[in-house]
Order: C-alpha cells, then structure tokens, then sequence
C-alpha cells in the first residue's frame, strides 16, 4: 500500500502537472470504484485543478467551486501520467483523468478491487474523511508521545494506526521500528522517555530520507514516480525475510498475520529472542527456536 512518502510524491508530481489546468473529462470505468452519488461525479469537469494535496493516504485533487476529488490506492491502487493520446492499460485501468496536457489513469492490480475515488463538496465534507492521524513530520516530540500513548497497543499496530498517525503503514512502519532498534511487540505505555524519543526520531527520519528518496526516482523516471511499490532491496528489513540485516547480519524475521506480515531483525531490535509466528510457531510448539543464536 502506497504510504506517506509515496503519497507525497505522487501529489508533488500531480501539482506540478495538473495545477491550473482544467479537467475534461472523468471516465469510470469500473462501477466499484466510485463511493459517491452526490454531487455527480459529471460536476468535477470543467473545473480547474488548483491544487493537490495528500490525506492521509489518499491523494486529494482540490478543484475550483469547493469540489474534491479523493483517490485511495489502498494496497494495489496505482497513478500512472500518460501523454496527450496515449491509450491507457487495458483490464487494470479502474479510472481516467483527463486534462489538456494529457492523462491521469487510476489502475490496480490483481482480482480485488479496493480502490476508491470520492468527490465531496466542501473543506468540512473534506474533513469527515481524514481518520484524524497527525503527521508525525509536523509535530512535536510531547504530541507524538501523547498519541503513541491514547491506548496500550503494540508500536506496530499504533504506528499504523490512521487514528493516530497519518500515511504510516506496514512498510514503513517496519523500517521506523528497526531504524530506533524496538520490538515491533512492545506496548507502548511500557516504553521509557528515552525510548520514546528514540521512536520520534526515527520516525521522522525513515519518512523524510524515503520521500527525499523516491523525489529523486521520480525526477529520474520523467518527473513521475513510476516504481511505487512496498517492497525496495534499498530497505533495512521490510520485505527481506532471511536476508541479512545491514546493521548486524543476523537473517531478518518475520511474523505472519492474515494478509500481512511484520519484519523485523531479533539481534537489534528483540535482545535475540524469536517473536511467535502465528502460522509456524504453532505448527512447531516445542520445535520452534526461541533465540536468533539457534538459528545459526
């Protein structure tokens, strides 16, 4: 799923393009994407873009007369910039946005469809779509500490929480808690003042060094991020089960739950201890390693 680095690049490059152009035209083109009736979705034409911003992780194309266009990728949702007369994909394109310098297209990948795009009238419309997560990249230390501890969570289950921080997901979020050297499963009301702010800080580093980062791929592709995916060889662990960490070497873990899995490195981040995996630590009971040294 396409997260707060991502996000931004995308509503950077969209700016820079669309930005006082009009839209003339929105064809969608699978019944499923589209959330809402009111106002018609025929409404959004003939407006001018004036600006594009990011919500949480949605991207947001702000139109003259109040009017808001709000695109959610979910986990497959994709934005791709074509040029005047060029045909979009076939069967993954869900959506077009078409202005006078070319072509916004709105596909997703795989089976499910996800994905949504809404059109709302109004800033407080606007609003009532915002989970309400601060953005970590704007805020204090005392702020973030204050939302990390509403509730008694996991760091990973709070970092991803959309409630209390904005645009941060399962990439991301794996990353952050490498990055500060914490167990994924640590509550967090059980962290000290020092660890807290070690989590603050690498928060806020992993998010501005990957949207520094993905800037830069962007300007290299044609000026549009073209390679949005959740899982890069530059990560520390995220995606790289049984790689070796690039801080200590030991094979990075990882733990399995439903659709998702969390990644992590025992020696920097656990004091060595194995996390229970859902799927095998059950299968395995007695079998299954307790310490990274056993693995070795």
């Amino acid at each position: 799923m396409p997260e707060l680095p991502d996000i931004t690049v995308y509503a950077e490059s969209l700016q820079a393009k669309v930005r006082g152009s009009m839209l003339q035209r929105v064809r969608v083109l699978n019944p499923f994407l589209l959330r809402t009736a009111l106002p018609p979705i025929a409404q959004a034409e003939g407006r001018r873009v004036v600006g594009v911003e990011r919500l949480g992780k949605r991207v947001v194309l702000a139109l003259d007369g109040e009017l808001f266009l709000v695109i959610h990728l979910m986990i497959a949702g994709r934005l791709r910039w074509l040029g005047a007369g060029a045909k979009p994909p076939g069967r993954i394109a869900l959506a077009t946005f078409e202005f006078d310098g070319g072509t916004l297209v709105l596909t997703e990948a795989g089976s499910k469809r996800r994905a949504s795009l809404h059109l709302v009238a109004g800033r407080t419309a606007l609003a009532a779509m915002d989970p309400g997560g601060i953005d970590v990249l704007g805020c204090d230390l005392a702020s973030f500490t204050q939302r990390l501890t509403t509730e008694s969570h996991t760091l990973k289950r709070s970092l991803t929480d959309p409630r209390l921080f904005s645009g941060i997901g399962n990439a991301y979020s794996d990353e952050i808690l490498h990055r500060a050297r914490l167990s994924p499963v640590a509550l967090t009301r059980s962290l000290s003042a020092e660890q807290t702010h070690q989590l603050f800080d690498a928060t806020r580093a992993v998010l501005a060094e990957w949207t520094e980062r993905l800037r830069a791929d962007a300007v290299r592709s044609g000026n549009w991020p073209d390679q949005v995916t959740a899982f890069r060889p530059e990560m520390a662990v995220h995606g790289r089960h049984g790689l070796p960490c690039p801080v200590c070497g030991a094979p990075v873990q990882r733990i399995v739950y439903a659709d998702n899995e969390t990644n992590y490195c025992a020696r920097c981040q656990t004091g060595g201890k194995l996390l229970a995996d859902r799927a095998l630590s059950r299968l395995l009971k007695a079998s299954w390693p307790r310490h990274i040294d056993e693995l070795e």
